[in-house]
C-alpha cells in the first residue's frame, strides 16, 4: 500500500497514531533508528506446471503458442515477505544533516533477497534533500497517487523507465517548497560489460512535481523520464521516454486518484515481444469506514504501435480491504480480476489472483 498518499489521504484518517522506527541510539547531535515490517502473504492463482523461457523457443510465436496451451494449477503459493531497515542522521550545521540510510527485503527464497535502499547525502531544512547510492526516481511520487493497494500494484505505474523508480548509480534530490514537492535525479552511466566486451547499462534521469492547492483537498503532478539502454553496438535505437499526469482529490473519508501515462519504447508486446510505444491510465479510490480501510483500481495500457495484433498490455481491477487492528498490525484481503485474453497472452499471464496477508510494522 502507497506509504504517502494513502498515510494521508486514508489511513491517517483512522488511526491516531502511526507506527514508527525505535530509536536505538541519539546524542546531542545523532540518532540511528531500526524499523521495518513482516508480512505473511498467501497468493490463490494460476501457476504453469513447467515453467516456460522465451530463451527455450526459437521464435516468439513459438513461446507464445506453448504460453496458451501450458498446463496449470490453482495453487497457493507463499510470497511472504520482511523488510528491516536502518535510518541514520547527524547534525552537521545549522538546520543540515548527514543522512544514511538502507533497506533489506528477505523472502522464502534467498535468490530473491534484494537491497532495496542503500544511500547517503545531505539533507537541509530550508532547501531540500540530495543523495547518491541506491535510492528513488523521480516519477514514484507520481505513481504513488493510484498504488494505493495493500497487495496488488499500480499495472501502470509499475511500468516506470528504470532511471525513474528506485534503482542504483543514483544521485537524486527532492524538496518541498510550501504546497509544491519537486524531485529530479540523474542515474549514471555505469561500468557494465558483457563476456563480449559490450557496454551495457542503463542511464538517463527522470523529473516530477507535485502541487498540493492550498486546503482544497486536490493535489496535481506531472514528470518526465528519459533513458538509454546500451546493448553492443545499438545504442543509438536504445532511447526510451515517459510523461506522467496525476490528479487526486480527499474529501473526509473518501479519496479518488488518477493517473495518464505515455510512453516512447518504453514497453513490450506480449504477443510479438516487440519494444513499442505505450499509453496508459489508472483510477484509484479509497473509503474508510472505522478501522477498516476499502481500495479499488482500475488500470489500462496498450500499445501504441500494434497493428493486427493484440494490442493490450495490461487491463485488470483489483479491490481489497484492509482492518487496522492498531497503527502496528493489519490484515488484508485482496482480489485481482484481470482481463487480458488468455487465448493471446496465456493463462498464467491472465489470471486472477486473491491474495490473505497479515503485516506487523516496527
Amino acid at each position: 500500500m502507497n506509504k504517502h498518499l494513502i498515510a494521508l489521504a486514508v489511513t491517517a484518517a483512522t488511526l491516531s497514531g502511526a507506527a514508527s522506527a525505535a530509536q536505538v541510539y541519539s546524542d546531542d547531535t545523532s540518532s540511528l533508528a531500526i524499523g521495518g515490517r513482516v508480512e505473511a502473504r498467501a497468493l490463490l492463482s494460476e501457476n504453469g506446471q513447467t515453467q516456460l523461457s522465451r530463451d527455450d523457443f526459437a521464435t516468439q510465436a513459438e513461446y507464445n503458442k506453448a504460453l496458451i496451451n501450458q498446463n496449470t494449477d490453482n495453487e497457493v503459493t507463499d510470497i511472504s515477505r520482511v523488510r528491516v531497515n536502518i535510518d541514520a542522521k547527524t547534525q552537521i550545521a545549522d538546520g543540515v544533516q548527514g543522512i544514511g540510510f538502507y533497506e533489506r527485503e528477505f523472502k522464502d527464497d534467498n535468490s530473491n533477497d534484494e537491497n532495496r535502499y542503500m544511500y547517503a547525502g545531505v539533507n537541509s531544512d530550508q532547501y531540500g534533500q540530495i543523495v547518491y547510492g541506491k535510492a528513488d526516481g523521480s516519477l514514484g511520487m507520481l505513481t504513488d497517487f493510484t498504488d494505493i493497494m495493500a497487495y496488488a500494484g499500480s499495472v501502470v505505474g509499475g511500468t516506470k523507465l528504470a532511471v525513474a523508480d528506485r534503482t542504483t548509480n543514483n544521485l537524486a534530490y527532492a524538496g518541498t517548497f510550501g504546497d509544491l514537492t519537486f524531485k529530479a535525479n540523474y542515474v549514471f552511466s555505469g561500468a557494465d560489460y558483457d563476456t563480449a566486451g559490450n557496454k551495457t547499462d542503463v542511464h538517463g534521469f527522470s523529473t516530477g512535481a507535485v502541487y498540493k492547492v492550498a486546503d482544497t483537498g486536490l493535489a496535481l503532478g506531472a514528470g518526465y523520464g528519459e533513458q538509454r539502454d546500451q546493448n553492443g553496438v545499438n545504442t543509438h535505437k536504445a532511447r526510451s521516454e515517459q510523461t506522467f499526469a496525476v490528479a487526486s482529490y480527499t474529501m473526509g473519508d473518501l479519496y479518488f486518484g488518477g493517473l495518464y501515462k505515455y510512453g516512447r519504447r518504453d514497453g513490450t508486446n506480449l504477443v510479438t515481444g516487440d519494444v513499442t510505444d505505450t499509453q496508459g491510465y489508472e483510477f484509484a479510490a479509497a473509503y474508510t469506514m472505522g478501522k477498516t480501510v476499502f481500495t479499488t483500481t482500475y488500470g489500462f495500457m496498450k500499445d501504441e504501435n500494434a497493428h493486427n495484433v493484440y494490442d493490450e498490455l495490461a487491463n485488470a481491477a483489483a479491490v481489497d480491504a484492509t482492518y487496522y487492528f492498531n497503527s502496528n498490525f493489519r490484515t488484508y484481503a485482496s482480489y485481482t480480476f484481470n482481463m487480458l485474453n488468455k487465448n493471446e497472452v496465456g493463462k498464467v499471464a491472465a489470471s486472477d489472483q486473491f491474495v490473505l496477508g497479515a503485516r506487523y510494522d516496527f
